[in-house]
């Protein structure tokens, strides 16, 4: 373990000095188009192509909505555009498709003759014709998981 006085006893650890307009880089938009048309390249993974230039996924998508807009369904996009055809599209359901359906309530369970336990919380119905060893182990087993 590291201690204050380490640095007493002649011990010396690496120290970085940076230097320098802090951490952010600045990016030219020369720079950005090269990095963005790499990732629009057919077969083109984003990850690889962020790891590639030492950036965040997530940069190259936000400068591919502010460069290339219609690629990503931005504002700038143009539907009338006959030239490019947009690679994302929003799709629009019908109300009624979108309704949940209500589940039916379940049939009614046919009666059956036995016992009903309540074992730490949870309510355990036995069928007539249930052998002792099963319904010990089920017993034990639930109060042993404490439900």
């Amino acid at each position: 373990m590291d201690d204050v006085n380490d640095d007493a006893k002649g011990l010396y650890r690496r120290v970085e000095v940076l230097t320098g307009s802090g951490r952010r880089r600045r990016w030219s938009v020369d720079e950005k188009a090269r990095i963005v048309a790499e990732s629009l390249v057919p077969g083109a993974v984003v990850s690889r192509v962020a790891r590639r230039w030492q950036v965040c996924p997530q940069q190259i998508f936000g400068w591919r909505r502010l460069l290339v807009p219609e690629t990503c369904g931005g504002p700038g996009g143009d539907a009338s555009d006959d030239r490019t055809a947009p690679a994302f599209v929003r799709i629009v359901g019908e109300p009624a498709a979108l309704a949940v359906p209500t589940p039916s309530p379940p049939p009614p369970a046919p009666a059956v003759a036995g016992i009903a336990i309540e074992v730490s919380g949870a309510i355990i119905r036995v069928a007539a014709g249930v052998d002792a060893k099963s319904l010990t182990a089920v017993l034990r087993a639930v109060r042993a998981s404490g439900h």
